[in-house]
């Protein structure tokens, strides 16, 4: 993904699902499309955990995004 939306959510009362589901939400209406890809810093998955998928999101680790941010959009085609 080279383009996409930076979220920012440091409240650590909401969980990472509650998050990436109200960035999701925002994307959907600004853009008009269905984000499927979140990369998030891995300090925000639960120890050892590589990737997951909420519905038809698939949320990665990538250390480049600083904790407490979301980087979500739409996949890279190949």
């Amino acid at each position: 993904m080279h383009t996409g939306m930076l979220w920012f959510d440091d409240d650590p009362r909401t969980t990472l699902s509650v998050k990436i589901q109200k960035a999701m939400e925002y994307y959907s209406k600004k853009f008009g499309r269905v984000p499927d890809l979140c990369l998030v810093h891995p300090s925000m998955l639960e120890s050892g955990q590589k990737q997951f998928e909420l519905g038809k999101l698939i949320i990665r680790p990538y250390r480049p995004v600083m904790p407490g941010h979301l980087w979500i959009g739409v996949e890279d085609q190949k």
